[in-house]
């Protein structure tokens, strides 16, 4: 008898300890997701009761607040003043489809939630109430980024290598985020399923080109090919490759000419100005595929970018075991072509790594937190995510981009020689048949103490276009615009093709 009262006892204290564990661990482990949770009805119910915090931007300019409604079951509809210039960042909030973008991200800040209390009165009885968020965005860099793209698929980054603030992420095709926050489900059902079509070249509107989608980055991808060369391979850095129009590469019938079989060889400081296909072909052999592809994951290459919002994709550079047998795939990745691939997001941060000695800052959209009473809640540190140069292994590539823009493949651009532009074309070859071109521009400026870089992508161009003559010019526009306004002209003037 002693022995089942024994075992009993036994397992009514076990059972104490299975509900003691799982008390502690909804009450201080699980306790935040829960609080935080869609699903609370506490969180839900006030989502519904109270207007969500407004999201601001850099300059004051109001993107998304919440609007009294007099009918309806739902007091507040989300409204959005610049409607699908920013809606790729700031998505949208809405009774149907839920958060997206930033207004996902920042879901906790956003929705009403509980306030310290003030007065007896209101430890008695709780308010409610939400908090804003101020991004890195400027409206008008917005705007001239959506003029020089001119309705072309595409997208446009431009940062601040200093901090990694994104001042600029315009991608087309975007959305208008206006019938998704609609009380009426038939009409949001509409809007999602359009906006969730991909057009001709594959973009869903509500999928950030900028982010969410990557492409061959053809020569920009010399950068990083150059750097493998300062890091490991100094001794490369005065080989002169030949004068060649096309290259036989190893173990293959298969050769490698120059964009419009121009020749070309030389040094490397020679080779990058002109963007040489068959010395850089030459070069990334010489520097093997274990020093490539550590090179191109010192940069970011096979990783998220860590920016505060959802959905952003790794970019690919192959794995140095793929080259063991693959040395034709060896050659054209190291001018970014294969199996190499990269977002807009990651070659801005390449252009702004080498922009800042170096060092590449964490990329991020938020500024500041504001409680309802005005107090700063959180404010964003600027932090390191990679350092894949010292100072002065940076300081022998800045030069040859510098080279790029004065004598090279962006000499014709026209960049303003006060604006000391640094940068890097792409065209990679794509399609069946090569019928396509994926054209870049990289850079930064000034050159000698860069305050903002840019990458601009535009996808499926005509083959007879290039980098230059494609993404060139909405670079100049970016560029001319990002230093008028860090120089505080906030009305400043930009070149008729890309006045916005």
């Amino acid at each position: 008898m002693s022995r089942r009262l024994s075992i009993l006892a036994t397992l009514i204290l076990l059972l104490f300890a299975v509900v003691a564990v799982q008390a502690a661990s909804i009450q201080f482990f699980r306790a935040p997701s829960l609080n935080a949770s869609p699903q609370n009805p506490r969180v839900s119910n006030a989502s519904v009761q109270f207007p969500r915090g407004e999201i601001v931007a850099a300059d004051g300019t109001i993107l998304a607040q919440s609007v009294a409604q007099t009918s309806g079951t739902n007091p507040y509809r989300r409204q959005y003043p610049l409607g699908s210039l920013t809606s790729g960042v700031v998505g949208f909030s809405g009774p149907s489809y839920g958060d997206w973008a930033l207004e996902a991200q920042y879901g906790n800040y956003l929705s009403a939630h509980p306030q310290a209390p003030q007065s007896f009165a209101q430890l008695l009885a709780p308010t409610s109430a939400a908090d804003s968020i101020t991004l890195t965005i400027e409206p008008d860099l917005q705007r001239v980024a959506r003029a020089a793209l001119a309705g072309q698929d595409g997208a446009v980054v431009v940062l601040d290598p200093r901090s990694g603030a994104v001042l600029a992420m315009y991608s087309n095709p975007t959305f208008n985020p206006v019938p998704l926050t609609s009380p009426s489900f038939a009409v949001a059902k509409v809007a999602w399923r359009l906006d969730n079509k991909q057009n001709v070249h594959g973009f869903p509107p509500l999928g950030l080109v900028a982010t969410q989608q990557t492409f061959p980055p053809g020569s920009s991808f010399k950068v990083v090919t150059t750097a493998a060369a300062v890091l490991g391979r100094p001794d490369l850095w005065t080989k002169s490759y030949p004068n060649l129009v096309t290259t036989k590469l190893p173990d293959t019938n298969k050769t490698l000419s120059n964009f419009g079989f121009g020749r070309c060889g030389g040094t490397i400081s020679q080779m990058l100005p002109p963007s040489c296909d068959t010395g850089y072909a030459l070069l990334g052999l010489d520097l093997g595929g274990d020093l490539m592809s550590s090179t191109a994951d010192a940069f970011g290459y096979n990783q998220v970018p860590p920016l505060d919002l959802p959905g952003v994709v790794p970019s690919n550079f192959p794995s140095a075991s793929s080259f063991t047998f693959d040395k034709p795939g060896l050659a054209y990745s190291a001018i970014g072509q294969k199996n190499v691939r990269t977002s807009a997001l990651q070659n801005a941060l390449v252009a702004a790594a080498v922009a800042n000695a170096g060092v590449m800052m964490t990329p991020h959209l938020l500024d500041h937190v504001t409680a309802p009473d005005g107090s700063i809640v959180k404010r964003y540190a600027p932090k390191v995510w990679l350092t894949p140069l010292t100072p002065s292994q940076d300081l022998q590539i800045v030069p040859l981009m510098v080279n790029v823009v004065k004598f090279g493949t962006l000499s014709g651009v026209g960049f303003p020689a006060a604006d000391n532009v640094a940068g890097k074309t792409g065209t990679a070859q794509v399609g069946n048949a090569a019928k396509n071109t994926d054209d870049w521009v990289i850079a930064f400026a000034p050159a000698n103490a860069p305050t903002i870089a840019v990458a601009v992508v535009l996808p499926f161009q005509p083959i007879s276009q290039e980098g230059a003559t494609t993404a060139g010019p909405v670079a100049k526009c970016m560029v001319e615009a990002a230093l008028a306004l860090q120089s505080g002209q906030r009305a400043f003037g930009t070149p008729t093709t890309c006045s916005g």
